[in-house]
């Protein structure tokens, strides 16, 4: 879904930094248990400073189901995580995104009409069940079909658990149902890097593109596949590629290439480790003094690492600034201005979804929440 943020008054914008954080410490104060500030990983560290709780999109997840007494929700992060937010909270309860226009292009990437209508195609086709498995990022409307089409939502963090769970026993040996398969969308390569990590050959995974014709696929194809993987990406993550590691690996120092399951396959594959932001995080942090870390995800996060964590050597991946531009858009001008009308008795930019979206996409979040427990696609 894109919104549109309205551009904010121009004094916002003649307040000084100092000025900005010292109204938000108040506003904080003043507000008290009444409000919980959630922040993900990839936000300016600017903005976490005033965060009550950071994560992926899992542990932020899970967070805001855990948020039973806050009248408040200020989600810094994109348009999906506020809707899981506010899908997983009570009706009492506001959830606020800074930023309306803080979306995510990857899932803008899957519509619900494009989903509906690849839906009513691979079903004729198929020739047996399919499980619709949709990555978080993606809007509630999409979580409600899969909720309703007896599928799961997952992370990058339980990626393994919830297609184990969706293939009811089939193994890349042949074992069990072997007519069952899997709708992985919106993002192919945690699909594909997924599954490929679990045994499955690249060879049983098709790539169903809803800009072409019947997804740009034949019956027979989506007969023979087990993964039917939508065409679409995380426009952070496909920026690195295989030449930056190869580069990495030139280089004198040991590197280790830790990187995120969103980037393309043969990036995963030469990579030391492959895991979610948290795992990313978790691994970086409980390494070796001195050890080195070339780091495959988004530029904040990066930076961060290297710097709290000053006792190792660590380093984006790639030459370039791989920036989520749509977290980006939360800044200190648009977190102050959502506090200072809280305490002024507004609510301003309010991610209400509607119930009956809201009652579908919560059994697909709560089976996301069942296998919660995190861990890497792979670690070699």
């Amino acid at each position: 879904m894109v919104l549109f943020q309205a551009p904010l008054p121009v004094r916002y914008a003649r307040l000084s930094e100092d000025e900005l954080r010292a109204g938000i410490h108040s506003f904080k104060d003043q507000l008290g248990k009444r409000l919980v500030i959630l922040g993900h990983h990839y936000q300016q560290d600017e903005v976490i400073e005033f965060a009550d709780a950071t994560g992926d999109s899992l542990k932020l997840a899970q967070l805001a189901a855990q948020q039973t007494n806050a009248e408040f929700i200020v989600f810094c992060g994109v348009h999906f995580m506020a809707e899981s937010a506010d899908i997983l909270t009570s009706d009492a309860q506001k959830v606020i995104l800074p930023d309306l226009s803080a979306g995510c292009s990857m899932a803008d990437m899957a519509h619900i009409d494009q989903v509906e209508e690849a839906w009513a195609l691979l079903s004729e086709h198929a020739g047996g069940p399919i499980t619709p498995i949709t990555y978080v990022n993606s809007s509630a409307a999409v979580k409600a079909f899969v909720g309703r089409s007896d599928g799961a939502c997952c992370t990058s963090s339980n990626a393994k658990m919830v297609l184990e769970w969706a293939l009811q026993g089939a193994d890349p040996d042949g074992d069990g149902d072997a007519g069952h398969k899997v709708l992985f969308l919106p993002d192919q390569h945690l699909g594909r890097n997924t599954a490929y990590a679990l045994g499955w050959p690249l060879d049983s995974m098709v790539v169903y593109d809803p800009d072409e014709p019947e997804g740009g696929l034949t019956p027979e194809q989506i007969r023979a596949a087990r993964f039917i993987l939508w065409k679409g990406h995380c426009s952070v993550h496909q920026l690195f590629n295989l030449q930056q590691v190869k580069s990495i690996r030139a280089l004198d120092e040991p590197y280790n290439v830790l990187v995120h399951p969103e980037c393309a396959w043969e990036v995963c594959q030469r990579a030391d480790y492959v895991g979610s932001t948290e795992y990313i995080v978790k691994t970086v942090r409980e390494a070796p003094p001195d050890s080195y870390w070339a780091v495959g995800t988004e530029v904040h996060l990066v930076h961060r690492l290297a710097d709290r964590l000053a006792d190792k050597h660590v380093r984006l991946l790639a030459g370039i600034q791989c920036l989520c531009t749509t977290m980006y858009r939360i800044d200190l001008k648009h977190l102050y201005w959502a506090l200072e009308n809280l305490i002024a008795g507004r609510v301003v930019n309010q991610i209400a979804v509607d119930d009956e979206t809201k009652r579908w996409s919560r059994i697909a979040l709560d089976r996301m929440l069942e296998l919660a427990p995190s861990q890497p696609v792979s670690a070699k």
